[in-house]
Parts: C-alpha cells; sequence; structure tokens
C-alpha cells in the first residue's frame, strides 16, 4: 500500500467516524434528549439530558404551582404596573408581589425607602456580584466543613432559565435574571423555599455557539431596588418588594456602543447615588454612570472598547475610587466625574479581559486573564494628587479566563485555566496546582475555598499554602455550570443555565 492510499484510508476512516458519531449524537438527540455543550476551552464536550422546549415547559409548571399555592382563586397573578422615565410598556411586564399571601418568612417584608448600611452581619449581606465587596470573601457567619459524605443538606432544588449570571440574597429573597423563552427575565424568589415571589420580563434574546442563550450580568441590589442589566444592554431599576419598574435604560444605544460576541456580562456597580455600568461606547462612552433614583446620565467617560469584567469600589493611597478593567487596560477613575486617575496597560489579544482584579493590600492590585497572558501584581504609589504605577511582578502561572481569584493570608488562590492553583501574592511564586475542576468558580469562606466545578460538583478545599487539601466533594446540580456561587446567611445557592439550588452551609 502506498503512503497515498494510506493517507486516502485514514481519511475515509476518520470522516466515516465522524460522520457516525454524528448520526448516533442525533439518534441520542432524539430518543433520550442528549444535548451536547461545550466546556470553558472550546474542545471539551459537556453531555446534558433534556429538550428545551420541555426543559421550559417543565419550568412553567413548577412557576405556576408556586403561585397557585399562594393565590386565592379570585386573584390573578397580573397587574397593571405604571412606568416612568422612558421605560416601554410595549415590551415588558411584571408579575406581582405575592408574598403578603404567602405563608413563607418573606410575608413580613417591608420596602426598604433608604439606604442601609452594610455590615458583616447585616440581614442584607450578599448584594452584590461575588459578595459585599466583589472580592468572593463570605465573612458573614462560619461554614461547616465536615461536609457529610452524600453532600450538604438540600434545601430546596427546582428549574430555572438560561443564562450566567449568580444570585444576590437581601432581605430573605434571592434576585438573577434568567432567559425564558424569548423574554429576559429578572426573578425575586424566597430565599427559604425557593418560591418565585415576582418576576420582571422583557422581549429579547441573545444567544451564541459556545455559551448558548441567555444574560450574563448579575443584578445588584441597593436600598430596596434591583439593577438588572440584560445581554443586550437593557438596564433596569426594580423595586426589589414588588417588581415593579422604576426606570429603564439601554446602555448600548445610549453609548452607541456595539455588543461583545459574548454580551453584556457587567454588573452594574451601585455606589452612593450612582449606577456605574460599562458599555464600550466611543468617544468617552466607555463608562458611564447613571443617577440611581431617576435614571439620568450623570456623567461618562473614556473611549475603551468594554470587557466582561464588573467595576468595584475600592480605597487606593487613601482615595476612594471605581477600579475595573476595559479590553485595553486597568484604571481607577473618580466617583464624582469619572476622571482617570490612573492606568496599567492589559489588553488580551483573543478576548477581552473577564476575570476580576483584586486588590492585596499596601495599594497592590493583581490581575490575570487567560489566553496566554498571564497575572502580574502593580503598585500603586499617591503623590499629592497623583498616583504613579509600576509593575511588582508578572510571570504566566495563574491565567483566570472567567473565573475570578480570591486573595487570603498572602496568597492568592484561582483557576491556572482549568486547574485550581495557589501562587504567593508577593512574589508570583506558584506554591502548588492540583485540583481539575474545568473552568469552575470559586468563593473564600473562613479558612477554605467554597469550588464550584465547570460540571456542577461543589468542593471544599482547604485554603493553604502548603498543598491542595481536598476535604469534601459531593455532585450539586447537573450540567455545565459557569455561574458563581452566592452565601447568604449561612445557605450556598448555586445556578446553571437550566437548574437551580440552595444547600445548608452554616455549621
Amino acid at each position: 500500500m502506498t503512503i497515498r492510499s494510506m493517507i486516502y484510508s485514514t481519511l475515509a476512516l476518520l470522516g466515516g467516524t465522524i460522520a457516525l458519531a454524528v448520526i448516533i449524537g442525533g439518534i441520542l438527540a432524539i430518543v433520550i434528549d442528549l444535548r451536547i455543550e461545550m466546556s470553558g476551552n472550546g474542545m471539551r464536550p459537556i453531555f446534558t439530558f433534556g429538550d428545551t422546549d420541555d426543559h421550559f415547559s417543565k419550568l412553567e409548571l413548577n412557576r405556576s404551582q408556586h403561585y397557585s399555592r399562594l393565590l386565592p382563586p379570585n386573584i390573578k397573578s397580573e397587574t397593571k404596573i405604571e412606568f416612568v422615565n422612558n421605560a416601554s410598556p410595549e415590551n415588558s411586564n411584571s408579575k406581582p408581589d405575592i408574598t403578603g399571601l404567602a405563608d413563607t418568612p418573606s410575608n413580613s417584608l417591608k420596602p426598604v425607602d433608604e439606604p442601609i448600611e452594610r455590615t458583616e452581619t447585616s440581614t442584607s449581606y450578599w448584594t452584590d456580584f461575588r459578595g459585599p465587596h466583589r472580592d468572593g470573601h463570605y465573612k458573614q457567619m462560619a461554614i461547616r466543613t465536615n461536609w457529610p459524605t452524600d453532600g450538604l443538606e438540600l434545601l430546596w432544588n427546582q428549574p430555572i432559565g438560561g443564562g450566567y449570571a449568580s444570585f444576590v440574597v437581601a432581605q430573605e429573597r434571592a434576585f438573577t435574571i434568567e432567559q425564558r423563552r424569548e423574554q429576559e427575565v429578572v426573578a425575586a424568589y424566597d430565599i427559604t423555599t425557593g418560591r418565585e415571589l415576582w418576576t420582571h420580563s422583557w422581549d429579547t434574546h441573545f444567544t451564541e455557539v459556545l455559551g448558548g442563550p441567555g444574560p450574563r450580568a448579575t443584578p445588584t441590589w441597593h436600598a430596596g431596588r434591583i439593577y438588572a442589566l440584560g445581554a443586550n444592554g437593557n438596564l433596569w431599576s426594580l423595586d426589589a418588594i414588588t417588581g415593579s419598574v422604576v426606570w429603564t435604560r439601554n446602555i448600548l444605544n445610549d453609548s452607541e456602543a456595539n455588543n461583545l460576541t459574548w454580551a453584556m456580562a457587567s454588573s452594574p456597580l451601585v455606589v452612593d447615588d450612582l449606577v456605574v455600568v460599562q458599555p464600550g461606547g466611543p468617544e468617552g462612552w466607555s463608562i458611564v454612570a447613571y443617577d440611581r433614583n431617576s435614571g439620568d446620565i450623570v456623567w461618562h467617560a473614556l473611549n475603551d472598547v468594554q470587557s466582561y469584567t464588573s467595576p468595584m469600589i475600592v480605597t487606593l493611597g487613601g482615595l476612594r475610587q471605581i477600579l475595573t478593567i476595559t479590553a485595553e487596560r486597568v484604571v481607577g477613575l473618580t466617583l464624582e466625574d469619572g476622571q482617570l486617575l490612573w492606568e496599567h496597560p492589559w489588553a488580551v489579544q483573543t478576548v477581552p479581559n473577564m476575570a476580576q482584579p483584586i486588590v492585596i493590600g499596601n495599594d497592590r492590585i493583581f490581575i490575570s486573564s487567560s489566553y496566554g497572558h498571564g497575572a502580574t501584581v502593580i503598585q500603586l504609589t499617591k503623590t499629592g494628587n497623583q498616583f504613579t504605577v509600576e509593575t511588582v511582578w508578572r510571570n504566566n502561572r495563574m491565567k483566570n479566563r472567567f473565573g475570578s481569584s480570591v486573595f487570603h493570608d498572602g496568597y492568592i488562590y484561582g483557576f491556572d485555566e482549568s486547574i485550581l492553583a495557589c501562587i504567593d501574592g508577593a512574589t508570583g511564586k506558584l506554591q502548588w496546582k492540583g485540583g481539575r475542576y474545568g473552568y469552575g468558580q470559586l468563593l473564600l469562606a473562613g479558612n477554605h475555598l467554597v469550588v464550584l466545578t465547570e460540571r456542577g460538583k461543589l468542593v471544599l478545599v482547604k485554603a493553604s499554602p502548603d498543598s491542595h487539601q481536598e476535604i469534601a466533594s459531593f455532585n450539586a446540580i447537573a450540567g455545565k455550570t459557569w455561574n458563581v456561587p452566592a452565601i447568604d446567611g449561612g445557605r450556598l445557592l448555586v445556578r446553571n443555565t437550566r437548574e437551580m439550588a440552595a444547600f445548608k452551609l452554616s455549621e
């Protein structure tokens, strides 16, 4: 047999194998509703089961049971709402709050008219993306570390709409944003029972090949209101008790910006009387601050294309400021008018930045990106009104893709691509690397890491620079899981594009 004929035979065999795999995959999809999704590296398949239409039918049945148990026969689950400012009644609707009729702890909740000071023990604790300070730290109370072999106590589990947002929690309610058929939906749930309390929805549908459909940005709770950003730029201010609309804008339209390939993923930052978002518009419209009460534009700044990261409020050099990453650089901005305080170039050629920056003490910031870019720590020095920035170290030991790291006792813990790792924050030295959890997410609670793997497993890992020490693990939810977990009041909330669940994490 000649070399050419061997090549032809190999190609024919390969083509036949691929064709057979496609045929088998098609048969399995029809017979057992097999769904094939891609992992975070875009190469490895993740197999899940369940037809999309059937999933939404089950979700709708589940939610109708929530309302039917709570509403007397003569009360409808629809209500007319009054829109203010530029809210549009044509393509949005809300289901009312029904907790006044419920037999759950939520029925005692009252609307909040004035801001509540957030503390580590406040009843409204996990109100932001990745926790109170957006740094992935849970400090409200001690967690249980002796997990049972069959997993933590399940409080509730039920279907959910698509998307990659996380939960925020306030006043015994959990809030998130989902894709349900052709609508994006902001939903409020009773955190104790999982019952849906209200929804607000509007007609829009974003999808792309790798991530699939649904909104990406985690809502924010502040002073009795929810601020939610949809995948196509719809920004809503909603009453957290009733779900009624206070105001709405489209941040892409306001800034004349193009959407990102994987859509708007930056969680709105609410600070003082501002709602800060990153539409990425040209000519000074990269970052925009709206008045949180009226929705009016207060200021806009920079010309950068937006990233997938979320702005943070930090204090550096004794100055309270906005810290964020665009597609081009890490920046510090003034709260009052968005003036640029300092900058450090940080551009990834393949995909705009995704992971959150972390303040690691002594006016130092840790930054990490995937696609071979690596990590760095920069040092800020303030002299008078001016900041100078210098690089402390840079290496390729920690490459966060869309899972952000955490900082604990001088060490940084995070995903180097799909493998958990620990590096020294002062030097960048790799301490250990272990635990193939895929492109998952993690939070820090006490001296432990709570890891949610890409396939929906919960893992408890000791936050120690000595070695990778896995304490416990169990299967929490099924399917591809890129959503950040949330912890509030000793309850751990997890979700992905099809399932949501709550577990008892307290001792």
